[in-house]
């Protein structure tokens, strides 16, 4: 073969004779070194021939390339999905007649990092990246790098919590005030940058984005650990030590390239209906389950309370007279129709979305007072294994 020609392991399939699939292997652009069988019996006679010794896993054998050379029905999209997960976790393109990904680039960074990723937006990723934060940071020094679609252009840090004042400050000076790092700095109490990214791939690499910059930045407070918020289904860009997913019932773990997020994470977060099957069929990873809790940052001490969120957040553990509970914050046009009929004390907000420029404005405007609301992540089991989690996986 020509001078750097890649080294490939082509998937094969029973429903071709072995002939054609021997013809077509001569004819790939790379030096394929084995053949790896997927299913199929139609068209196998026994001692069939394919030109290339057969191996048992993509693991069997060291290549720079998987090449897929079946078709339906041996493997439809989901089976294709999931192979070319298996691929892209072990840093290998997946490659086919008419597609290709490639594993997302994941840079190393020089202190020992943890990151918290998602296969979709508002499952508690933030919330578990805070607790996270929280816990590791009682015996440490831990810097959180934050990614959001409404970061700054160039990473931020936050060192002090921001105050309500400050958020309004920064909504009225035409900033998102409820940006993830913002969130995390408030409600977490520990130093924060901030990034942002557009866009993310099918495996969550951004299109664009300043993490790699940001964590430079956050490299500079010399920290003992810092711990990555990923953005929605994207990944930062970082080569972390350990990567924890969170997930819940309401998405596909077998879906699209959602199997990738689950071979290159250590731990599973299940905030609520997760299928634990469909992960287990993925990869032999820990799962443990976790209870979002609604945590107002001040007492409410009985007041009447009017409540705001993303999504379903129980009310029924608050110490306050709740006369209205609102899901629209992630909607300003439905959120401003409904807080035309809505009075109350006290305004209890999580920091999402429109919480500062819609809820917090109208509420200040009103006299009521403002009270920021943490989503508490209740899991011992989380507890228990983040420390070891840690130690097994930092870099000295």
């Amino acid at each position: 073969m020509a001078r750097g020609v890649r080294r490939a392991l082509v998937l094969i399939d029973g429903e071709h004779y072995a002939p054609v699939v021997r013809d077509a292997l001569a004819g790939l652009p790379y030096d394929v070194v084995a053949a790896l069988l997927v299913g199929g019996t139609e068209k196998l006679r026994g001692g069939d021939d394919y030109g290339v010794p057969l191996a048992d896993s993509l693991e069997a054998v060291d290549v720079d390339v998987v090449v897929d050379l079946s078709d339906e029905p041996v493997l439809g999209p989901r089976e294709r999905m999931l192979w070319a997960s298996r691929a892209l976790a072990l840093g290998l393109p997946y490659v086919g007649s008419d597609f290709r990904f490639d594993p997302p680039p994941f840079e190393r960074v020089d202190v020992p990092s943890l990151a918290v990723i998602g296969v979709g937006k508002r499952i508690g990723k933030t919330a578990v990246t805070g607790h996270v934060a929280r816990v590791l940071s009682r015996d440490r020094r831990v810097v959180v790098v934050a990614m959001g679609r409404g970061g700054p252009a160039e990473p931020e840090l936050i060192e002090t919590p921001p105050t309500l004042d400050d958020l309004v400050a920064l909504a009225r000076s035409g900033r998102h005030a409820a940006s993830d790092h913002l969130e995390t700095a408030a409600l977490a109490g520990v130093p924060t940058v901030g990034c942002r990214r557009a866009g993310g791939g099918l495996a969550g690499a951004p299109f664009a984005d300043n993490v790699l910059a940001g964590a430079r930045l956050a490299a500079g407070l010399a920290p003992d650990l810092l711990v990555f918020d990923g953005s929605g289904a994207a990944i930062p860009s970082v080569a972390a030590d350990a990567r924890i997913l969170v997930t819940n019932g309401a998405h596909d773990i077998r879906a699209g390239l959602n199997a990738f997020r689950v071979l290159v994470s250590d731990l599973v977060v299940d905030t609520g209906g997760a299928d634990r099957d469909a992960i287990a069929s993925v990869a032999d990873v820990p799962v443990v389950s976790a209870e979002l809790r609604l945590q107002p940052m001040e007492p409410l001490a009985g007041r009447h309370t009017a409540v705001f969120t993303t999504g379903a957040a129980p009310t029924g553990h608050l110490d306050a007279e709740i006369v209205h509970v609102s899901r629209n914050l992630a909607n300003r046009d439905a959120l401003r129709a409904e807080l035309e009929a809505v009075y109350a004390e006290v305004y209890l907000v999580e920091l999402k979305a429109a919480a500062i420029d819609v809820v917090a404005e109208t509420a200040l405007a009103r006299g009521a007072t403002v009270v920021l609301a943490a989503n508490e992540v209740v899991s011992p089991e989380l507890d228990e294994r983040l420390p070891a989690l840690v130690m097994e996986r930092s870099v000295s």
